[in-house]
């Protein structure tokens, strides 16, 4: 049982005798899992580990005249609100990576507490998904829980509902539009900072964390000023992958694509805010770049590339982990290429993609620089190509340049050749190595039961258990260095030292840069 000053912060002295008539919970008529949000209560349930309460609004629904506007506050409700299931998903077309959704009411987030009084330091997750799949449910975070932090997962607005600029947009917007879905988290952010302490949290000490396109909203979340005092450490997996970010005039003309190819020939708002969901889902890839949404550089949210800022230290200076895994493209190719060809590129493919991929006079030198032999497949080769180019060497200058102008940075790469696969694709026959999101499934262990990769080994168990401490220690304090685990050096450009994350083999290592051939595609970093 909580003690009575605790009971009292999470309820109020006015829902004291509210809570006591009538609510199930103890014997004495006090309910544990029932907290007091700024907009009402809300009652969750529990496990053996932790106390839950999922489906919680942060937000109004961003519906009719509130599409493609700022999330504004949600409003409030009298009887306690149950919390014991999942909200929708927000709108999305069916992927390996998320759920198809239609639902435009889905800025809801999820809280999991450990039981006790804390404050427990807190750490927010945000999912990926190319910016246009993915929810907050995918994610048990029971071992991080276990560790002494709690956990929050949330939905925010995805592709063209999340991410549309446009000129009509900008106008109403004040000079600036897109990155709905980076307000989203903000605001997911505003909410931990004034309920969490009620669910035993401390909002004076919140890690973000996120992953693909979780991860690329966290440098979004650091470079943003908006986001300033909304989080005091960061971790970023596998979101180097773009440091430009499409300027507001390049944006809004993919906008105005979008409109037209949804059937808004007259691009005007009232046709955009008319338009049905599943006719804005089908029309996501207008708004892509790349095969990926993008934010903005509009201005406000982000006012400048995530290169620019961080480069001239006009960022959210906080400590950040930041790392990448070592055979990132291999699920990308799969769910890009092969299903096209129906089979993995083939030897005779391979320097028409290299060139396709980056134009002949820089393919000569990729193809130099990256030959086809007899230890990989063609697929493979190529593979590592995207892997260095977009992954690794992007989130090594991103670690230098933060390094350098006031974070302190930890860079690891999460090399386990052996990683389960969670996703429902086809095999390859080479296999997918350390693949792109294969290390979620080891900060999140219980994933594997939502999913169906196969079991850890013993070996990939401890790598598990030692990644869950990394993380959590770093949540507790800045630094991600405990007892019972290998010393993990904080990052500096002179030392260039990555912590390698595999089975049995939890070390630093100075070879990343030359391995992944970081001198040919980020020179002079």
């Amino acid at each position: 049982m909580i003690g009575k000053t605790m009971w009292r912060q999470r309820l109020g002295l006015a829902g004291l005798a509210i809570a006591a008539a009538g609510l199930a919970g103890c014997g004495d008529g006090r309910d544990d899992n029932l907290v007091a949000t700024d907009k009402g209560y809300v009652r969750g349930s529990e496990t053996e580990v932790m106390r839950q309460y999922l489906g919680i609004p942060y937000a109004a629904p961003p519906v009719g005249e509130l599409r493609w506007k700022a999330p504004q506050p949600a409003a409030a409700w009298t009887a306690a609100r149950d919390a014991t299931s999942y909200a929708k998903h927000c709108a999305q077309p069916a992927s390996p990576f998320g759920t198809a959704s239609t639902s435009e009411d889905c800025l809801y987030l999820n809280v999991y507490a450990p039981k006790g009084n804390g404050p427990f330091p807190v750490m927010v997750w945000i999912h990926g998904g190319a910016l246009l799949t993915g929810e907050s449910d995918d994610y048990d975070p029971t071992a991080l829980v276990k560790q002494g932090v709690a956990v929050v997962t949330l939905n925010y607005r995805l592709g063209p509902l999340g991410f549309l600029t446009h000129p009509a947009l900008t106008t109403e917007g004040g000079g600036s539009s897109g990155n709905y879905g980076l307000m989203d988290q903000q605001a997911a952010l505003r909410w931990v900072k004034a309920n969490i302490a009620n669910f035993a949290g401390d909002p004076s000490n919140v890690t973000i964390f996120g992953e693909s396109a979780g991860g690329l909203s966290t440098h979004s979340q650091i470079a943003s000023p908006l986001a300033a005092g909304l989080f005091q450490k960061a971790i970023v997996e596998s979101g180097a992958y773009n440091l430009a970010a499409p300027a507001l005039a390049t944006a809004e003309k993919l906008g105005q694509a979008f409109a037209t190819g949804a059937g808004c020939t007259d691009q005007s708002l009232t046709c955009l805010r008319s338009l049905p969901v599943d006719r804005i889902i089908a029309n996501s890839t207008a708004v892509q770049v790349g095969g990926t949404t993008l934010p903005t550089v509009d201005g406000k949210v982000l006012p400048l590339t995530f290169n620019d800022a961080f480069s001239s230290g006009r960022f959210n200076k906080v400590p950040v982990i930041e790392g990448s895994n070592q055979h990132e493209y291999s699920l990308l190719s799969a769910v890009t290429i092969d299903p096209v060809l129906g089979r993995p590129i083939n030897a005779s493919e391979y320097p028409a993609r290299i060139n396709a991929l980056v134009g002949a006079t820089l393919g000569a030198a990729v193809l130099n620089a990256y030959p086809l032999n007899t230890t990989e497949t063609p697929a493979q080769t190529y593979d590592n190509v995207l892997t260095d180019t977009a992954f690794s060497c992007n989130g090594r200058k991103v670690a230098r340049l933060m390094a350098a102008n006031g974070s302190t940075v930890y860079t690891y790469e999460f090399a386990d050749a052996n990683a389960p696969m969670v996703f429902r694709i086809p095999p390859r026959p080479e296999g997918y190595g350390a693949y792109h999101a294969a290390e979620i499934q080891y900060v999140f262990p219980k994933q594997q039961t939502v999913y169906f990769g196969a079991p850890f080994t013993a070996a990939q168990t401890d790598l598990s258990n030692r990644m869950v401490s990394y993380w959590t220690q770093f949540a507790k304090t800045g630094n991600p260095n405990g007892a019972g685990n290998a010393t993990w050096p904080a990052y500096t450009a002179a030392n260039d030292t990555y912590l390698t994350l595999a089975p049995g083999a939890v070390a630093p290592t100075t070879q990343f840069a030359a391995a992944h051939k970081c001198g040919f595609w980020t020179p002079g970093v």
